[in-house]
């Protein structure tokens, strides 16, 4: 998998137009600049978790001694439930609240974006080629950068695109990410058949 492969990969994952609407239902009646601040810890936070799980994530595997292939399997089938969820939605309905408070971590940052989908990846991405740790660091920071940017500017995308353009583009991002997770679960089940005596 390239660098730009990956990062895209990233980028559909943490779904960045899907989380617009559920920023703006749980930070709605926050002054503006309050808004901001708390975006850019929420994805700070997410960065962090992303980053320990691509370092650290290699340790776990080891041990509770998860193959590749099961991880590939697994982390197929959580991003194709994800991928699912992104084309049909209906998530911002659980979140909805009259009540204004201040979200911290959850559920903004984790899980909805570092959730398992972006952490199944991150920890496949190691496990697949750990010496090219430096590009999969880059392929996480261009895609959280990427989403970070798209999440700030929540409230004028929503006000210029409207509720229907960004279910579509959801929509559309949750069918390219079908794709990838059936890849994901063949490629693993075909490792899995290949490491068999």
């Amino acid at each position: 998998m390239s660098l730009l492969s990956a990062t895209v990969l990233l980028f559909l994952v943490l779904d960045p137009f899907g989380n617009v609407p559920l920023f703006l239902i749980l930070l709605k009646g926050l002054p503006e600049e309050r808004k901001n601040r708390v975006i850019v810890r929420e994805m700070l936070v997410a960065l962090g978790v992303l980053i320990v799980f691509l370092f650290g994530g290699q340790y776990l595997i080891e041990l509770l001694q998860i193959s590749e292939p099961s991880l590939s399997i697994a982390g197929g089938i959580v991003l194709f439930l994800i991928a699912i969820h992104m084309i049909f939605g209906g998530y911002e309905r659980v979140f909805a609240s009259d009540k204004i408070t201040e979200p911290f971590i959850v559920p903004l940052a984790i899980p909805s974006i570092a959730g398992p989908s972006a952490i199944a990846t991150v920890l496949l991405l190691m496990a697949r080629e750990p010496a090219r740790w430096p590009e999969w660091l880059a392929a996480v920071l261009l895609a959280w950068f990427a989403t970070g940017v798209i999440v700030l500017t929540s409230s004028r995308l929503h006000r210029l695109l409207g509720d229907r353009l960004l279910t579509a583009l959801e929509r559309l991002m949750g069918m390219l990410l079908t794709t990838v997770a059936v890849e994901m679960f063949i490629k693993g089940v075909q490792r899995l058949l290949a490491a068999q005596p």
